[in-house]
């Protein structure tokens, strides 16, 4: 099975058990009606990226669904908590591109977006043969890689979240999600 296409979809969920927390989480995002099975980061050549709501209404009650996925959980009271998935894309046809996932205590949503981002994109730099400076932040090294005419796009999708002020477990989930057709 090689996925013609992927979406990208997060979500949060508060409650007094862990696993129910994590379904309301998958229920946020729109995907608990699939068996979810995680893969790793590669994204396959001339796979399109479609809507988040495209490839939700795709999805049948029990499919089984190749995800990246990134999770974390708390019940600790205003524990800020996030979770992210970075992507990039070669412009190459027959070039993969990367997923990262990433998932934190106390980062905030931008910081965790850009982290993620340059995660994949330092995959596929090095994949690409493409030189640079991983001491560069993260705005310098995308111009950069942008510039190398090498890649189509990055982007990222992160959940944040504050942990449930009387002690609720709280969830945030972030995914690409596969699609065979």
């Amino acid at each position: 099975m090689v996925p013609k296409k992927v979406f990208f979809t997060k979500g949060v969920g508060k409650h007094k058990n862990e696993l129910q927390s994590f379904e309301l989480a998958l229920r946020n995002a729109g995907i608990e009606k699939s068996n979810l099975v995680s893969v790793s980061s590669i994204v396959p050549p001339n796979c399109k990226i479609i809507t988040t709501e495209k490839g939700i209404s795709q999805l049948k009650p029990g499919q089984i669904t190749y995800c990246v996925m990134s999770r974390i959980c708390s019940n600790e009271p205003h524990r800020l908590l996030g979770a992210s998935i970075g992507v990039a894309i070669s412009r190459e046809k027959n070039s993969y591109g990367y997923i990262s996932e990433y998932h934190s205590f106390g980062a905030i949503n931008k910081k965790m977006g850009d982290y993620a981002e340059d995660l994949a994109a330092s995959m596929l730099a090095t994949t690409l043969g493409l030189d640079f400076d991983p001491d560069k932040a993260w705005d310098e090294r995308k111009q950069e890689y942008k510039m190398s005419g090498r890649f189509v796009r990055t982007q990222s999708i992160t959940q944040t979240a504050k942990g449930d002020k009387n002690g609720l477990w709280t969830t945030v989930l972030a995914a690409a999600v596969f699609l065979e057709d």
